[in-house]
C-alpha cells in the first residue's frame, strides 16, 4: 500500500498488451470487466480499482489504435502514390538527410487528393528539400505514399515505428519549390523555445573545438542529446561496449541539472518550497530541450515526485516514483509502451532501484575493516582504501544491475551481448559525468564571461578524448562484445539469403558454420541492409568474400564491410570494370590483398559446399563493364547447384555455353544486364533450372524484368521470385530437399514441388 502505483501501472500494462491484440472500443467491455471483477474479489476495494485502471487502459489504447485519422487517410490515400496538395504544421524538428531532404510529421489541416477534399487531421510522414522548423505551417504538393515494410531482414522496421505513432502515410515532395512556408512558428511554442535553446547551447558548447567533430558530437550527445548528429562508426563502439545511454539524456543528465539548479537557489537564498516550484517545470524544459525522449521524460517525472515531496514534507519511494512516471507517459501515450527506448529506460532503472542495493551490501563486505577494531585506530591511509573500496563497489553493483536489466532487451533488439559493459562503464561513466559537468558550466558561463565558457569546452575535448579512446579500446577487446541471433529463430545449417539490394547484389551463404558474402552491395545502403542483416543473424566475422562484379552497386560496400567483419579470405574479379568504386577499393591501403579467380578455380566454403568458378576464362577481352562478371556455382551436398550469374550478359551466357561445361542448375540467381539481354532462351536451356531469383527494379528501364521474359519463364514452367515483389529471398537446404522463401510476401517453393 505504501507503493500503489506498483499495482496500477502493472493493471495499465495488462490492459494495453490485451488491447493491443483485441482491440475493442466499447463501452460494453469495460462494463463487463468491472462486473467480473467485482463478482471475483466480492466488492474488496484494491482489486476494483486494478480492475477498473485496467479496464480503463484496455478502452483508451483500444480508442488509440482503431479508426484512427491515419487509418482513414492511408484508405483514401490508396497503395499507389497519389498527388495532392496539402496543409499543416510541422510537429517535430526536422532532420536533415545526407541528401538533402528534411524529414519531420506533418499533422495535417487538410488536404486535396487528384481534386478531392479531404478533412483530416492525420499526421504524416514528410521528406522535402526544404527547411522548416517546429511550429511551421506549411502548403505542399507532393505524392501520398504507402509506408514500405522492410525488404531484409535485420532492417529496421519504420512502418511499424511510425505507426506507433499513429503515422500511416508517406508525403514526398520532391522539389524545394513544391512547398512554401504560410505561417512560421505558428503553434507550438514550448518546443520551439526548446528547439532555439538547444540550437543556441549546442553553439556555445562547440565553440573553438568546432574542428573536432567527434569531441563535438560526444559533448551534445552527452548533454542536449543530439544522437542523430553523431555519426555511425563513433556511435557504435559506445554500443559494443554498452555505454550508449550516455547518448540517452536520463538520470544522470536530469541529477545535475537539478542540482545545479537547486545550487543556484542556495546561492539565492530562496526558500526549499519556492526554489522547488521553479525547478521542477526548469526540469522539464530541459527535457523538452533534449527533444522529450521516454528516458527524459522519465528522469524528470521522477525528479519532479522526489522534489514534490518537500511540498508535503514526506519520504517519496524511488520504486514507486518510477512507476508513477511509468502510469503518466503510458496515459499520456499507451503506445509508448510497445518501444524499445520506454522498455530499456525503465527496466535498467527498474532493475537498479531493486538490485543495486543489495548488492552493494554484498560488495561492501568486501572491503569493510574488522567490526572490531575501533575506526579511530585505522590509518588515515586505511580509511582512503576504505572510501574508495565502497566508491568502488557503490559503481559495481549499480553496473552490474544496469547490466541484467538491459541485458534481455538489448539482445532482443540489437542480438547483442556486452559482457564488457560491467567494466567499460565503471571506468567510463566517472569521466563522462565531467563531460556533462562541463557542459552545463561552459552553458551557465557563457552568458556571464565567452572566455571562460572556452576555458570549460576546451577543458571538456581533454576529457571527451578520454571518454572515445577507453571506448574505442573496450570495443576492441576479444569477446568484449559478440552478436547473437534470435533464439526463437530456426535455421538449416546450410542455407543462402539473396539480399534485396536493388540493381547491385549481396548474398549471404551459411556453410555448416562458415559465413561467406557473395558481393557486398552499395556503400549507401551499407548500414541499413547488409550490416543490420549480418548481425541479425549473428556473424561477428566473415569466413570469407567473393566479389563477382566491380561496380558500385556490388561492391560498394566492400571496404565497410571488411573493416567491421574483418574476413579470413578474399576473393576478386579479375577483369577491369572500369568503375569507381573497383579503384577505390583496390586502390585502399591496409587491407588484405585479394586473390584473383578464374575459370576452373575451386573453393571449399564449409562441409558439404563447394564454389566452382566458371567464368571469366584468362585473358578475355571484355567490351563493357556488365561483360566482367566473375559466374560461380555453389555445389550442395554433392547434388543441389546454385548457380550466381551477377550482372552477366548475352556475351558471358555464349562464353559459358561454348566452355563446354555441365550448366544443369537447380537455382538461377541472376541480376540484369545494362542492355536488358541476359537469361536468353539458350541460356535458359543450358541451365535448366527449376528456380530463378532475379533482381528487377522500375528504374532504370534495362534493370527491369519485362513481360515477354517473365512469359517466357512461366511457359517454361520455372518458378520466378523477382525481388522488387520478394524482397530478399531465403533458401534452406536439408539433404536433397530445399526450400526457398520471400522475405516480403512469405511466398514459399520448395523442391518438392512437382
Amino acid at each position: 500500500m505504501r507503493q500503489p502505483f506498483v499495482g496500477l501501472v502493472l493493471a495499465a500494462i495488462i490492459g494495453i498488451v490485451v488491447a493491443d491484440y483485441f482491440p475493442a472500443s466499447t463501452v460494453s467491455i469495460f462494463l463487463i470487466v468491472i462486473a467480473g471483477a467485482l463478482a471475483a474479489w466480492r466488492w474488496r476495494f484494491a482489486p476494483l480499482v486494478f480492475a477498473v485502471v485496467g479496464a480503463t487502459f484496455f478502452v483508451l489504447h483500444s480508442a488509440r489504435i482503431t479508426n484512427t485519422p491515419a487509418d482513414a487517410l492511408a484508405q483514401i490515400a490508396g497503395q499507389q502514390p497519389r498527388p495532392a496538395n496539402v496543409t499543416g504544421i510541422v510537429t517535430t524538428e526536422p532532420k536533415i538527410e545526407a541528401n538533402g531532404y528534411a524529414t519531420f510529421l506533418l499533422k495535417l489541416r487538410g488536404a486535396k487528393i487528384e481534386n478531392q477534399d479531404v478533412r483530416t487531421d492525420a499526421t504524416v510522414f514528410v521528406r522535402w528539400r526544404g527547411r522548416p522548423n517546429i511550429g511551421d505551417e506549411l502548403a505542399l504538393f507532393g505524392t501520398f505514399q504507402p509506408i514500405e515494410a522492410p525488404r531484409n531482414p535485420g532492417e529496421f522496421d519504420m512502418r511499424v515505428y511510425l505507426a506507433r505513432r499513429d503515422v500511416k502515410s508517406l508525403f514526398i515532395v520532391r522539389y524545394p519549390e513544391n512547398g512554401r512556408i504560410l505561417a512560421p512558428g505558428s503553434g507550438f511554442s514550448v518546443l520551439r523555445a526548446a528547439t532555439h535553446s538547444r540550437e543556441w547551447m549546442q553553439r556555445i558548447l562547440s565553440r573553438d573545438i568546432e574542428n573536432s567533430p567527434d569531441v563535438v558530437g560526444l559533448i551534445c550527445g552527452t548533454a542536449l542529446g543530439l544522437r542523430h548528429q553523431t555519426r555511425d562508426d563513433i556511435e557504435e563502439p559506445f554500443q559494443q561496449t554498452g555505454t550508449l545511454h550516455l547518448f540517452a539524456v536520463a538520470g544522470l543528465h536530469v541529477g545535475i541539472v537539478a542540482r545545479l539548479l537547486w545550487t543556484v537557489a542556495m546561492v539565492l537564498r530562496l526558500p526549499r518550497k519556492t526554489a522547488t516550484a521553479l525547478i521542477i517545470p526548469l526540469l522539464f524544459f530541459y527535457a523538452a530541450i533534449t527533444g522529450l525522449h521516454t528516458a527524459s521524460v522519465r528522469a524528470a517525472v521522477m525528479s519532479a515526485l522526489l522534489l514534490g515531496g518537500i511540498f508535503f514534507d514526506r519520504k517519496v519511494l524511488a520504486l514507486n516514483s518510477l512507476a508513477a512516471a511509468a502510469f503518466l507517459i503510458l496515459l499520456f501515450d499507451s503506445n509508448q509502451l510497445f518501444t524499445s527506448g520506454f522498455q530499456l529506460s525503465f527496466a535498467v532503472v527498474g532493475t537498479i532501484v531493486l538490485l543495486a542495493d543489495p548488492m552493494f551490501v554484498r560488495l561492501a563486505r568486501i572491503v569493510a575493516p574488522d567490526p572490531f577494531i575501533p575506526r579511530v585506530l585505522l590509518s588515515r591511509v586505511q580509511r582512503i582504501g576504505i572510501g574508495v573500496g565502497r566508491n568502488l563497489a557503490r559503481g559495481v553493483s549499480v553496473s552490474l544491475a544496469a547490466w541484467i536489466g538491459s541485458l534481455p532487451l538489448i539482445y532482443w533488439y540489437f542480438y547483442l551481448v556486452t559482457p564488457v559493459s560491467l567494466v567499460a562503464n565503471l571506468a567510463v561513466v566517472p569521466i563522462a559525468y565531467f563531460v556533462l559537468a562541463l557542459a552545463m558550466l561552459s552553458l551557465i558561463a557563457a552568458p556571464i564571461w565567452s572566455g571562460l565558457s572556452i576555458i570549460f569546452n576546451n577543458a571538456n575535448w581533454l576529457m571527451s578524448h578520454a571518454v572515445l579512446g577507453l571506448v574505442h579500446f573496450f570495443a576492441l577487446l576479444p569477446a568484449g562484445h559478440f552478436y547473437l541471433s534470435r533464439f526463437t529463430e530456426s535455421h538449416t545449417p546450410i542455407m543462402i539469403t539473396v539480399l534485396d539490394e536493388g540493381t547491385g547484389g549481396a548474398a549471404h551463404v551459411r556453410a555448416n558454420g562458415y559465413d561467406w558474402l557473395i558481393d557486398c552491395g552499395g556503400e549507401r545502403n551499407y548500414e541499413r541492409t547488409l550490416k543490420s542483416f549480418l548481425h541479425r543473424r549473428g556473424v561477428n566475422r566473415l569466413q570469407g568474400i567473393l566479389l563477382t562484379h566491380g561496380d558500385a552497386h556490388h561492391i560498394g560496400a566492400a571496404l565497410e564491410t571488411i573493416a567491421d567483419f574483418r574476413p579470413r579470405e578474399i576473393y576478386d574479379n579479375p577483369l577491369d570494370a572500369r568503375s569507381s568504386a573497383q579503384r577505390r577499393f583496390r586502390d585502399a591501403p591496409g587491407k588484405p590483398e585479394p586473390r584473383l579467380l578464374f575459370r576452373g578455380d575451386s573453393l571449399l566454403l564449409g562441409r558439404n559446399v563447394h564454389a566452382e568458378i566458371l567464368y571469366p576464362p584468362p585473358n578475355i577481352k571484355i567490351r563493357s563493364a556488365d561483360d566482367a562478371p566473375l559466374i560461380a556455382r555453389l555445389v550442395i551436398n554433392e547434388q543441389i547447384r546454385v548457380l550466381f550469374e551477377s550482372d552477366a550478359g548475352a556475351e558471358a551466357e555464349v562464353s559459358l555455353l561454348r566452355s563446354g561445361d555441365d550448366l544443369k542448375s537447380d537455382i538461377l540467381i541472376k541480376g540484369q544486364h545494362h542492355s536488358g539481354d541476359s537469361g536468353t532462351p539458350e541460356f535458359l536451356d543450358g541451365v535448366k533450372p527449376r528456380l530463378i531469383i532475379a533482381t528487377s527494379r522500375e528504374s532504370p528501364v534495362a534493370e527491369q524484368i519485362t513481360e515477354e521474359w517473365s512469359s517466357e519463364i512461366e511457359r517454361r514452367a520455372i518458378k520466378l521470385l523477382r525481388q522488387d515483389l520478394t524482397g530478399a529471398v531465403e533458401i534452406q537446404f536439408r539433404g536433397e530437399d530445399w526450400t526457398a522463401r520471400s522475405y516480403l510476401t512469405g511466398e514459399a517453393f520448395r523442391s518438392s514441388k512437382r
